[in-house]
C-alpha cells in the first residue's frame, strides 16, 4: 500500500515544501556520479587503465541506473517513496564501499557501476513523484526541477570534495568514506535519543489521495474558467504504462530524451580531460566540472519554470537547438585560443550543464502531462531507460573515439546531429490522442 499522509489545510504547503526539499537532498547526494570525471583522474597509472577502461564504470553507472528506473517506479507507486529510498541508499553505500576495495575495471564496474547505479535509481525514482503529488498541475515545472536540481549541484560540493580525499587519501579510502557517507545520509542511523530512522528517506511521504484531488482542482480552476467543476486528471487520463507504450509519442520522447541526456553525459563524463587537453591548471578544471554542476543545476530549476509558462515544447526545441551549437563550439575550441582560454571553456561547460539540466525537468513533466500521475513512477521510469542508453552510447564513443585519435571531435560532431534532429521531432510531437480530443471539445 502506498505511504499517504493526511493534514490540515493550513499544513500542506509545509508539508509539500518539506518533501521537496527532502527529495532534493536525496539528489544532493546521488549526483556524485557527476563528477566522474575527478574520480577517474584520481585512479592510479600503475592500475593501467585505458581510457576506455575509465569510461565503463561510469557509463555501467549510467545504464544501470536507467534501467532500474523501472521498478524502482513501480515500487514507489506501490509501497510509497520512503522504502524505496532507503533501499537506494543502501545499494549506493555496498556498491561505493565495494569499489573502495577495487583495483581492476571489473571490479569497480561492479561496485560502482551495478550496486551505486542501482541504488541511485531508486532514490531518484522516489524523490520527484511524492514533491509534485503536493502541489497543482501548473507547478509542476518548477517543483520537479527543484527537485532534481540536486542532482545537478551536487558536483558543486563534491567536486572539491572528491579532489580534496584524492589527494589526502587516495581512491580507494575515498571511496569508503563516501559509501559511509550515503548509508548514513539517505538511509538514517538510528540515535541513542530515540529508536526512530533519520534520514532523508523518511521525510518523504505522498498526500492523501483527497489533497491530491483538491490540488489539481484548484490547478484547473486558476487555468480554466470558474465554471469548471472537477480535476484535470480523470481516470482515463493516467495511462497504465502498457497504454503509453501503445502511443507514438512514448517513442519519440524517448528518441529526444536520448539524443538530448546522451549529449550532456558524455561531456559530463570527460568533463575535466576537456579542460586540461587545453592545457589549463588542474584547479581551473575542477572549476569548470563545478561551473558545469551549477549550470546542470540552475537548467533544471530554469527550465521547470519557463516550461510552465511557455509549455514543454517551446522550451525543448530551445534547449535542444542551444545544446548543439555549445558542443559544436568545443570542437573548434582547438584552433581557437578565445575558445580554448579558461574563461571561455568555463561558461561553455556551465551552459552545456544547463543545457543537459533541463531535459532532467522537462521530460518527467511532459511525461506527467501526457500519461497522467497516477502510475508516473513506472510511467517516466520507461521514459527514463533513453537517459541511460544515450549516456552509455555517446559516453563510449567520446572514450573510444579519444583513444583511437587523440581528439573529441567526431563525438562532438555525432552529438551535435543527433541534437539538431531531437529539435525537429518536438516540432512534430502532439499530446495522446485523448488529451488532444479534449483540448478540441
Amino acid at each position: 500500500m502506498v505511504e499517504q499522509i493526511a493534514v490540515p489545510k493550513q499544513a500542506v504547503g509545509e508539508h509539500g515544501w518539506r518533501v521537496t526539499f527532502a527529495g532534493m537532498g536525496i539528489n544532493l547526494a546521488l549526483g556524485i556520479l557527476y563528477t566522474w570525471s575527478v574520480i577517474r583522474d584520481g585512479i592510479p597509472a600503475e592500475w593501467g587503465w585505458t581510457d576506455t577502461d575509465k569510461a565503463l564504470p561510469y557509463i555501467f553507472c549510467c545504464l544501470i541506473f536507467s534501467l532500474v528506473m523501472v521498478p524502482a517506479g513501480r515500487m514507489q507507486d506501490k509501497f510509497g517513496p520512503r522504502v524505496t529510498a532507503a533501499i537506494g541508499g543502501v545499494l549506493v553505500g555496498i556498491g561505493f564501499i565495494i569499489a573502495s576495495m577495487a583495483r581492476t575495471p571489473i571490479l569497480f564496474v561492479i561496485g560502482f557501476g551495478i550496486l551505486a547505479g542501482s541504488g541511485i535509481g531508486f532514490g531518484y525514482a522516489s524523490a520527484t513523484p511524492p514533491a509534485v503529488k503536493w502541489f497543482p498541475p501548473a507547478k509542476t515545472g518548477m517543483i520537479a526541477g527543484i527537485v532534481v536540481s540536486g542532482f545537478g549541484l551536487a558536483a558543486v560540493y563534491a567536486a572539491p570534495l572528491a579532489s580534496w580525499l584524492l589527494e589526502n587519501y587516495g581512491i580507494q579510502k575515498m571511496m569508503f568514506i563516501l559509501g559511509v557517507g550515503f548509508l548514513v545520509i539517505i538511509t538514517g542511523v538510528k540515535t541513542i535519543i530515540t529508536p526512530l530512522w533519520f534520514g532523508l528517506s523518511q521525510m518523504l511521504q505522498s498526500p492523501d489521495p483527497d489533497l491530491q484531488q483538491l490540488k489539481l482542482l484548484q490547478g484547473n480552476m486558476a487555468k480554466n474558467s470558474a465554471e469548471t467543476k472537477k480535476p484535470v486528471e480523470h481516470d482515463k487520463d493516467n495511462l497504465t504504462p502498457k497504454e503509453m507504450l501503445c502511443t507514438v509519442q512514448f517513442y519519440m520522447l524517448w528518441f529526444m530524451y536520448a539524443c538530448g541526456a546522451g549529449a550532456g553525459l558524455m561531456i559530463i563524463s570527460v568533463a575535466k580531460k576537456i579542460v586540461v587537453t587545453a592545457e589549463i591548471a588542474n584547479a581551473l578544471a575542477v572549476a569548470a566540472v563545478m561551473g558545469l554542476a551549477l549550470g546542470n543545476g540552475g537548467g533544471r530549476i530554469a527550465a521547470g519554470m519557463i516550461s510552465d509558462k511557455i509549455g514543454r515544447k517551446a522550451t525543448m526545441f530551445i534547449f535542444f537547438v542551444s545544446q548543439a551549437v555549445l558542443i559544436f563550439l568545443l570542437s573548434r575550441a582547438q584552433g581557437d585560443s578565445f575558445l580554448a582560454s579558461a574563461p571561455a571553456l568555463i561558461i561553455i561547460t556551465a551552459l552545456i550543464g544547463a543545457n543537459y539540466g533541463a531535459n532532467l525537468t522537462l521530460f518527467p513533466s511532459i511525461t506527467k502531462d501526457y500519461y497522467g500521475l497516477k502510475n508516473f513512477g513506472v510511467n517516466y521510469g520507461l521514459v527514463f531507460t533513453a537517459w541511460g542508453v544515450g549516456g552509455f552510447m555517446l559516453a563510449f564513443l567520446a572514450g573510444k573515439m579519444y583513444d583511437i585519435h587523440q581528439t573529441f571531435n567526431i563525438a562532438y560532431y555525432g552529438a551535435s546531429s543527433l541534437l539538431i534532429l531531437a529539435a525537429i521531432m518536438v516540432l512534430f510531437i502532439k499530446p495522446p490522442h485523448h488529451l488532444a480530443s479534449e483540448s478540441a471539445a
